[in-house]
């Protein structure tokens, strides 16, 4: 039922088609519902730091019940958080959330809107943020999409006067609009902008507060309101059949990578927003309170407020075609209209009325979803006109250099067909736009004309140049493919550009325990058809890679071929990268594509430098066969096997004393405790493994929705401590223990090189079973000593640790992979290493 309503609701919501989403004609309801926002003119821009932050039920009120346009301003794309639906981490991650924030836009009625900060991980406080993230570029950026959009009405999800008591990005989020909402309509500040937008002044700011900002329900009770104005964001909307909050849930359901999956809500419920500054309220009901939202704004927008009006008051629900006179002469109105922004905006919003109106089916479909520089592509094009309406189709234009023209009456409910050809010429390949340089920590590049956009924008589209009541009216399609599958039916994907070849090794990082040779994969991918070349193998000075290349010879686009190089490690501890090079002609080719195929998303194509990293690491190891539970998703089993280690993944359900039996160990997934109902009925079982001999190694966990009664088999409280700075000094607190020196001896040296972070999620409490091993904190912090924690238990060992492997292992961190073996051999060294140990 869930699925049914997300379907339908997705139905009813959504003319303004996302690439690869299949078109729908929409229902009268939602064509009445589109004149109603047509009608209103004002506009919302909410903001905050990272996906799944923004408040849906909000963004959904302002949209559907004020009918403003709204949109979420989000300073980040995800890029730093975790995966639970894949192994997809960072630039990838950014992907898939920014997709999912425009699966929550099409639901919630918003815009989406970014700027170039770079989400690179938990911050703990907004100067630590500001200072990463270059604070006058990622300000730039937020006043520039204040400049573009202009609204009329800003609001933060969070609080500018809170630093250091929340995320810094948070925090930092509302004290960059909070500046931006005075310089956005100052000249002299970010003046390069003025070339493209022009200086705009927002006329309130409030901050979207409520209880958990007080502390309490109570707290928040007690707090004066007279500068707030609060909504029941709870209204029901007959013409969807839902409430607010059902679709702002609907919205926020498409957070999956997050885990945001949830129940939909209903009734009554209260929203608060605090005035900040800005024109004073008129009164506290109402945000556009002063500010006139009719047609009456704009000079020469009475005359078609009086059109429009009547189409609204007078909605022919069972024929919405009667009012394509009306909406017509509406839109030869609004193009006299002097003021550029609500004429665009109003003339984008009466196109996609009157395209609904008159039941138009435009479409323009490859045969392919991709394509290479210099090659033709065949594409479908259909052409429906389901009205009464007189509409003429005069030419299909913006096909490459082609106009064609047609001349042909659309008579109602008469298909017609063509077959074109598009070449391509001169494109770059396509990807998203913030990838395609390399950028700084905190920072992604982006051309000027890109800025703020939240996807890159589609080369190739076809302009359909109708005749409808003898007015010319444009209405662009982007290409797509249209093709099925017998267990998926009609599907939908974006055309792409690609590269004619593109490379790829399989696994990112390569640890070679020895030195011993291995034979490595690199796969190449034919753009184009008759692919012929070379590859070599870029690597270190002090690694050997044999032969030096490998021929490449493939028939047919989109095949693959696979060439095996031979690489030989030096004899001494050393690391760098290998990089893949195909060699076509006259040309080079060294990026890896990248394609994400999810349900609830559109596919994407990415391209990324092809890289990989070689370690030739001194490493020791005990035990072989290590038994994995997955948990949010995460590439350590691969890593483990890595370094020469047996790793079986199970399913939660198998998992029985006999399973375990063959394993010297059990690693535990990250977050597998929130993740996994499974294992609520299975701990007992893992604890007699440990006890009978066996290790348990348990990877972080957040302190909320723990799926089970005891987490160790010993007293052990998860707390929020973090270490966010991956430079922190780390001390040893019990230097003698197994854990730092069997059969690896672990130094400082093994801490150097982490990304974004030590830990997450660390321990605050437990048992006087447990031993800390490490203390590390951030600055100005006290020493948590929570991040490594190990109890023998019978005659095994039960490991939690907090650090963070996830994100160190596919970052070839060596240290990491070397404390990791001492984890998984604690125990399993012999006598003569137990008593040379203790000496």
């Amino acid at each position: 039922m869930q699925k049914l309503i997300l379907y339908l609701l997705i139905t009813v919501f959504s003319f303004s088609i996302s690439t690869a989403q299949k078109p729908k004609t929409a229902a009268s309801t939602k064509i009445y519902e589109s004149i109603q926002k047509l009608n209103f003119l004002g506009s919302v821009l909410y903001i905050a730091a990272h996906p799944d932050d923004e408040n849906t039920r909000l963004i959904s009120y302002m949209s559907n019940h004020v009918k403003a346009r709204t949109a979420y301003l989000s300073l980040t794309r995800g890029d730093g958080g975790q995966n639970l639906i894949g192994t997809e981490i960072r630039e990838l991650l950014g992907v898939i959330r920014t997709q999912e924030l425009l699966a929550a836009r099409r639901i919630d009625g918003g815009e989406q809107l970014f700027t170039r900060a770079n989400d690179f991980g938990y911050s703990k406080h907004p100067d630590e943020t500001l200072d990463i993230w270059d604070k006058e570029t990622v300000l730039s950026d937020v006043v520039l999409a204040i400049r573009k959009f202009k609204p009329d009405i800003i609001i933060n999800r969070f609080d500018h006067r809170t630093p250091g008591s929340t995320h810094g990005h948070h925090t930092s989020s509302a004290m960059l609009s909070f500046e931006a909402f005075d310089i956005a309509n100052d000249e002299t500040k970010f003046p390069s902008q003025l070339k493209n937008t022009s200086l705009w002044q927002p006329k309130r700011l409030f901050f979207n507060t409520g209880w958990w900002f007080y502390g309490s329900r109570e707290n928040f009770e007690k707090a004066d309101k007279s500068n707030m104005i609060n909504f029941d964001i709870g209204v029901y909307y007959p013409l969807k059949g839902l409430s607010n909050n059902e679709v702002a849930s609907l919205a926020s359901s498409q957070h999956l990578c997050q885990g945001f999956g949830r129940l939909s809500q209903r009734g009554s419920q209260n929203e608060y927003i605090e005035f900040l500054k800005g024109d004073a309220l008129v009164n506290n009901d109402n945000v556009f309170s002063g500010i006139d939202t009719s047609w009456n704004r704009i000079e020469g927008g009475k005359a078609i407020g009086d059109i429009l009006s009547a189409v609204e008051n007078n909605f022919n629900f069972k024929n919405p075609s009667e009012h394509i006179s009306q909406l017509v002469e509406a839109y030869q109105l609004l193009q006299n209209i002097h003021d550029e922004q609500w004429k665009t905006q109003k003339t984008k919003e009466l196109k996609a009325i009157i395209e609904m109106c008159a039941g138009l089916y435009l479409e323009a479909s490859a045969q392919t979803n991709w394509a290479t520089q210099n090659e033709s592509i065949n594409l479908d094009i259909e052409v429906l006109n389901r009205s009464n309406t007189s509409i003429s189709l005069v030419s299909l234009s913006n096909i490459g250099d082609l106009n064609i023209s047609k001349n042909i009456l659309l008579e109602n409910n008469v298909k017609f067909t063509f077959k074109e050809v598009l070449k391509i010429n001169n494109t770059s390949p396509t990807t998203p736009y913030w990838l395609t340089e390399k950028g700084s920590l905190g920072m992604y590049k982006a051309d000027e004309k890109h800025i703020g956009l939240p996807e890159t924008p589609r080369v190739f589209s076809v302009d359909f140049n109708l005749l409808i009541n003898n007015v010319p009216i444009t209405f662009t399609k982007h290409i797509i493919q249209r093709f099925s599958k017998p267990d998926k039916g009609e599907l939908y994907r974006p055309f792409e550009v690609i590269p004619e070849a593109s490379a790829k090794i399989a696994e990112k990082v390569f640890i070679f325990e020895n030195d011993k040779q291995r034979d490595i994969t690199v796969i190449v991918k034919a753009g184009r058809d008759n692919l012929e070349g070379h590859v070599e193998l870029c690597h270190p000075k002090d690694w050997s890679i044999y032969p030096e290349k490998q021929k490449v010879n493939i028939t047919h686009k989109g095949e693959e071929q696979s060439v095996v190089f031979t690489v030989i490690p030096p004899k001494k501890q050393s690391e760098g990268s290998i990089s893949p090079i195909v060699h076509i002609n006259d040309k080079d080719y060294t990026k890896e594509l990248i394609e994400i195929d999810y349900e609830h998303i559109p596919f994407q194509t990415v391209l990324l430098p092809s890289e990989s990293k070689v370690v030739r690491l001194d490493i020791k190891k005990k035990g072989e066969n290590i038994a994995y539970i997955a948990g949010a998703g995460d590439v350590v089993p691969e890593s483990l096997k890595q370094i020469g280690y047996n790793v079986l993944t199970i399913n939660p359900e198998n998992i029985t004393p006999e399973t375990l039996n063959r394993f010297d160990a059990v690693v535990v997934g990250i977050r597998a405790y929130n993740t996994v109902e499974a294992l609520q009925f299975k701990q007992q079982i893992l604890f007699d493994f440990v006890a009978e001999g066996g290790n348990m190694i348990v990877q972080y966990n957040t302190n909320r929705r723990i799926k089970v009664d005891e987490l160790a088999p010993y007293h052990l409280k998860l707390s929020r401590d973090r270490v966010t700075d991956e430079n922190a000094e780390v001390r040893f607190l019990n230097p003698k223990h197994e854990l730092l020196n069997y059969p690896n001896k672990i130094t400082q040296q093994d801490f150097k090189g982490w990304t974004q972070e030590r830990g997450l999620y660390f321990p605050n409490e437990w048992s006087k079973e447990f031993t800390p091993i490490l203390s590390m904190n951030d600055k100005n912090e006290t020493p948590k000593g929570g991040s490594l924690l190990v109890a023998k238990h019978g005659k095994g060992y039960y490991i939690y640790t907090g650090l963070s492997f996830f994100r160190e292992f596919p970052g070839g961190v060596s240290g990491a992979y070397r404390l990791f073996a001492n984890m998984l051999s604690i125990g399993k060294e012999d006598l003569k290493q137990k008593t040379k140990l203790n000496n």
